[in-house]
């Protein structure tokens, strides 16, 4: 495992994650871990929040209206 050093930060930023710190009872170094993780994080794609938003779980269907299939446009 690495270590990372930041250095010129300015009292705001240190003082704001000292607080949030705080808020969540540990150091100051887990949370700005916990920041870059999520900042980090492989994003989800459009479809999983989809799911996650107006999914069954959420207490929302969706009927998607029937369409007639189509042959596909020929770029000839």
């Amino acid at each position: 495992m690495e270590n990372l050093s930041i250095r010129k930060l300015d009292d705001d930023t240190v003082a704001r994650l000292r607080i949030r710190a705080a808020h969540h009872r540990v150091s100051m170094e887990e949370e700005a871990r916990r920041i870059l993780r999520q900042a980090l994080a492989t994003p989800k794609r459009l479809g999983d929040l989809s799911i996650q938003f107006f999914g069954a779980e959420s207490g929302v269907e969706l009927e998607l209206p029937q369409h007639t299939p189509h042959e596909p446009p020929s770029f000839a």
